[in-house]
């Protein structure tokens, strides 16, 4: 049990804290130091992690043996208006959370290639540390890039959309996480109660994961 933790803790704390600390770092280069006046610029992982959110929940579900894992962190503050170009620049800072997820997840798995020359040892646990990264990273980066706000990809998608869909859709933010855990939790249970497969949603996560991670590994020269 403690060795399954330990080889989750580590890559799961990575991802978080970079996740948002490119949020908070973009938004300040943007014109906006809300986040940096918060020390939320920053790799220490206490300025990002929630106790519960991002540690106690995912390993409970963990532990648990959930088929579902779910967490989150605290949320990186951003006054968009603040930035020099809004609709453009929330664009930027709502990318750059899963593309340093998508960095972490390349660079976990070039290292795959080193593992060999580790002793036997740690060569096992740090193996499983590398294939966790990847997931984590390839996981939060997808999970994030579903077009509903607070989500990353809700925020792309009203800096992209017409004016008139986009202020449609971001008036949904107040409720997107719960619109969220609806489509992701509920409605499957809900299903399963009625003998129907009412999960569209997480086969449409899961696929988009795992054609993410197959380019990685060929990119990387792992397959």
């Amino acid at each position: 049990m403690i060795y399954v933790v330990s080889t989750w803790l580590l890559p799961v704390i990575i991802a978080i804290t970079f996740h948002e600390a490119a949020h908070a770092y973009v938004a300040r280069l943007l014109g906006d130091d809300t986040a940096s006046r918060l020390g939320r610029v920053s790799l220490n992982p206490l300025k990002h992690i929630d106790p519960f959110g991002t540690i106690v929940l995912p390993g409970l579900l963990l532990l648990a043996r959930s088929p579902f894992l779910f967490g989150y962190a605290k949320p990186v503050p951003v006054n968009f208006r603040a930035l020099r170009n809004p609709r453009r620049d929330m664009i930027w800072v709502a990318a750059a959370g899963p593309a340093i997820n998508i960095g972490l997840a390349i660079v976990a798995a070039l290292n795959f290639h080193f593992i060999a020359h580790l002793p036997v040892s740690v060569a096992q646990w740090a193996a499983q540390n590398l294939k966790n990264a990847l997931v984590i990273n390839v996981i939060l980066a997808v999970f994030n890039m579903f077009p509903l706000p607070p989500l990353d990809g809700g925020r792309i998608a009203v800096g992209l959309l017409p004016n008139v869909i986009a202020v449609q859709l971001a008036r949904l933010e107040p409720y997107g996480m719960a619109i969220l855990i609806g489509l992701l939790i509920v409605l499957p249970l809900l299903g399963s109660q009625l003998g129907s497969d009412l999960d569209i949603v997480s086969p449409l996560l899961s696929r988009s994961t795992s054609s993410v991670i197959d380019v990685i590994l060929r990119l990387t020269g792992n397959l």
